[in-house]
């Protein structure tokens, strides 16, 4: 599709309808729709968090932030990792999140350290659903750190709904499940419905003990 004919409440549109962009590489204006026929999702309330992790959390490694650095996370979670050698996220992608950014209709989570920034993820909220596109570390487990306090920011947020769009390995060991389309665009519905669902709900200052006990608490 072409680039100018994609605009940040047309992208709105599409994630309401369960459809997210894609592009073929870092340089590529185009975009195309994905719709998959199995959806990845973490259930909010099944997060699973490794002893490991949860021993790194506790330590509180890093200086976890939301929104200080948004461009800076999409840029980072463009560059070529290990096992990613292209990027399906375009210079044109970039730059609609950053439009989608500054509505507040997309956030990063981000993993401080030193004064440097070394892990984190960002998204698209649309009432309880949040949509994961990518994430990224260049200190270890600085990503899974950021994923863990998006967990307990949408759990006091009120969301239902966490969209990671496929399922991987790396994903599965959090308790991501894939789900038929039609059971997703359903649950979508309902997440749509939330509209008292608030990204920003969550105190600012929490140790890694307070995140912990919010992500494996019982509803």
């Amino acid at each position: 599709m072409p680039h100018d004919s994609i605009s940040p409440n047309l992208l709105l549109q599409a994630y309401s309808a369960g459809v997210f962009p894609m592009a073929d590489g870092r340089a590529d204006d185009e975009l195309f729709w994905v719709d998959p026929e199995e959806r990845g999702i973490i259930p909010l309330d099944n997060f699973h968090v490794s002893q490991s992790l949860a021993k790194k959390i506790r330590k509180n490694p890093f200086e976890v932030r939301v929104d200080t650095a948004f461009r800076d996370v999409v840029r980072a979670c463009s560059k070529p990792a290990r096992g990613r050698e292209t990027t399906w996220i375009s210079e044109r992608i970039e730059a609609l999140y950053a439009e989608l950014h500054s509505k507040s209709f997309a956030h990063s989570v981000e993993c401080w350290q030193d004064g440097d920034l070394v892990g984190g993820l960002y998204g698209v909220s649309l009432a309880g659903a949040f949509f994961g596109e990518s994430m990224f570390h260049t200190v270890t487990d600085a990503s899974k750190v950021a994923l863990a306090y998006l967990v307990a920011r949408l759990r006091v947020g009120g969301y239902s709904l966490l969209d990671t769009q496929f399922s991987t390995s790396h994903l599965a060991q959090f308790g991501t499940i894939e789900i038929p389309r039609v059971e997703y665009h359903a649950r979508l519905r309902a997440a749509l419905g939330l509209h008292l669902a608030n990204f920003q709900r969550l105190p600012s200052l929490l140790t890694g003990d307070d995140i912990l006990q919010l992500i494996t608490q019982t509803s």
